[in-house]
């Protein structure tokens, strides 16, 4: 976990680490007297060690770490639910075409707490679209747990249109979650929207964008409730458009689509700082287990990451410095490493960029400590 924090995602590259005085302090270890940390061969057998029971028991300490990151129970959080493609890497457990993907393909969910960017958990799935049961499965877990150590905490879930399913739809108002979900067009909603869309039309001039907005009550055959529906319509130079959501809130519909649905594009963010900076589709094992082991470990990265960045003053431009950035100013800095007999002393460059920031960084991480 640390190793793949640091850039080294490869458990092959561990076998040329394994020495590193700075990988073992990070294990705690003695950087010169302590053991070597595990090899390639040992790392590949931890990976394959773990059972369905024991990676549902790191899955549920994921979100307790998630609680426990709060000094105080917030009073609402936000749970942005998505999921991606994760290319295959040969023959191997759940890989499936996937047309939109363009080749065989993991299809994992992640689902990230929007107002901090925190992880919560991240699913390994077959690379397909989940069904509305699979993902109030998913939900149903994630909403117990966290109210298990928050019961008064209001969730709002957002999610895009395959999420918008009547399993999920029934879960949240059991739960009595709100929700703002995407909702896929039909016949039926186009036929509503159409009169809205030649509004626009006439409204429309050479330069400008007409963008309307409008409040329906609105049931799909397989629901068992109606429901608050907006939709957003808009003509351009390239002709009108109406796209819909479903929502449990009250308010302007403009505010619910504009302000509190469109920010779900920041999950999609969230997602690639873990695919890119992490390198969490580095999901190259046979079997299942393995490679959903290996994506929680690429969970932890996230974490320490996300962390180090979280510790930076609000107004630093280290915090909404990307995981890149993050990890080449303050993770990857030459440094010579002395074991004294009570003691490791560590000497920094003299002239170390951004000195005052690793310094404020680590003061405020060590107070956080146990």
């Amino acid at each position: 976990m640390m190793a793949i924090a640091a850039g080294y995602e490869d458990a092959d590259d561990l076998d040329a680490l394994r020495q590193d005085p700075a990988l073992l302090i990070a294990c705690e270890r003695a950087p010169e007297t302590g053991h070597d940390i595990p090899s390639q061969p040992t790392i590949s057998r931890l990976e394959n060690l773990a059972d369905a029971r024991t990676l549902y028991r790191i899955g549920v300490g994921f979100i307790d770490l998630f609680c426990r990151s709060y000094r105080q129970p917030p009073a609402s959080i936000v749970l942005d639910i998505d999921d991606t493609d994760d290319m295959v890497h040969g023959q191997q457990e759940l890989a499936l075409f996937n047309t939109h993907a363009g080749g065989h393909c993991f299809q994992p969910i992640h689902i990230f707490e929007a107002s901090s960017g925190k992880p919560i958990l991240s699913l390994l799935r077959a690379g397909k679209r989940p069904s509305g049961e699979e993902i109030a499965r998913v939900l149903r877990h994630v909403i117990h747990r966290v109210r298990r150590q928050w019961p008064k905490v209001a969730i709002l879930v957002r999610g895009d249109g395959h999420y918008c399913a009547p399993e999920v739809l029934d879960l949240l108002r059991e739960k009595r979650c709100d929700y703002v979900l995407g909702l896929s067009r039909n016949k039926t909603l186009d036929a509503l929207a159409e009169p809205w869309r030649e509004q626009c039309r006439w409204r429309w001039a050479p330069g400008l964008k007409v963008r309307r907005f409008h409040q329906l009550q609105y049931a799909a055959e397989s629901w068992t409730h109606q429901e608050k529906v907006i939709a957003r319509v808009e003509a351009t130079e390239l002709g009108t458009d109406a796209r819909f959501i479903v929502t449990s809130l009250t308010g302007r519909g403009k505010h619910l689509y504009e302000k509190v649905y469109c920010a779900r594009g920041s999950a999609e963010n969230l997602i690639k700082d873990m695919k890119l900076s992490t390198r969490s589709d580095k999901t190259a094992c046979s079997r299942w287990q393995a490679n959903q082991f290996r994506l929680f470990l690429h969970m932890g990265a996230y974490w320490l990451l996300h962390s180090l960045r979280l510790a930076a003053p609000k107004r630093s431009r280290w915090r909404g410095a990307t995981f890149a950035t993050v990890r080449s100013v303050f993770v990857k800095i030459a440094v010579r490493i002395e074991e004294l007999k009570r003691s490791i002393k560590l000497a920094f460059p003299r002239h170390l960029p951004h000195a005052d920031a690793l310094a404020l960084l680590t003061q405020r991480l060590t107070a956080q400590g146990p």
